[in-house]
């Protein structure tokens, strides 16, 4: 416990970091996922390449070498930028590819008739698209999309190995200061169950309001 008590302001700072990282990482991940599900369902055969390109070479990229990408990459093409940023670049890029799979296959539940219905009546691709087809969608991704930013919140302990104040990388301090480091690792771990119980709360709520009845 007393890793707990005499380091508090330690473990607060890595936690501040790690809940950080998750919201906006998250926040780029929901917007550039759906930005690529519609481009992978758009009528316009260029946009559905880059979106399939974009799913495929993120999904199988191990986040790691992503972030040596990221963050010892763009430097090198003049873009410096603070860590803390590089970090959530290369955790919502990431995580946005399984947000657009996640994305369309809801999408993919909802009968065509739908959209056939939509255009005969003049709407366009875009009007329905967020008009009929993704309020419906959105209804059967709650769950997988909790699940995708539950492991965004985890794999945020990446950023910590490049220099990011995260939860983490608490533990080298601790370590050199001499306390247990299965107990350091024990409120770590805490932490991390704060963060990603807090998200499952809010997808839970999220779920029952506006979920697909079972």
């Amino acid at each position: 416990m007393n890793v707990l008590t005499d380091n508090l302001s330690l473990y607060g700072k890595g936690l501040l970091g790690t809940v950080e990282l998750t919201v906006y990482a998250s926040l780029l991940a929901l917007v550039l996922g759906f930005v690529m599900a519609s481009f992978r369902v758009a009528p316009v055969g260029s946009l559905r390449v880059f979106g399939t390109a974009w799913v495929t070479v993120l999904r199988n990229t191990p986040l790691t070498l992503l972030f040596f990408a990221v963050l010892l990459g763009l430097p090198r093409f003049g873009v410096v930028l603070p860590f803390e940023l590089f970090a959530v670049l290369a955790l919502g890029c990431y995580t946005s590819a399984f947000i657009c799979e996640a994305l369309r296959s809801g999408i993919n539940t909802v009968p065509t008739g739908q959209g056939e219905a939509a255009r005969s009546l003049g709407m366009t691709f875009g009007q329905t698209l967020s008009l009929v087809v993704l309020p419906q969608a959105f209804r059967s991704v709650i769950p997988p999309i909790g699940s995708t930013l539950i492991a965004l919140a985890k794999n945020s302990a990446i950023a910590g190995s490049f220099s990011v104040t995260e939860l983490l990388g608490t533990y080298k301090p601790l370590n050199e200061l001499g306390y247990s480091i299965v107990w350091t690792f024990v409120w770590i771990a805490v932490g991390y169950l704060i963060v990603t119980l807090s998200i499952s709360a809010i997808f839970n709520v999220l779920e029952k309001r506006w979920g697909v009845p079972r």
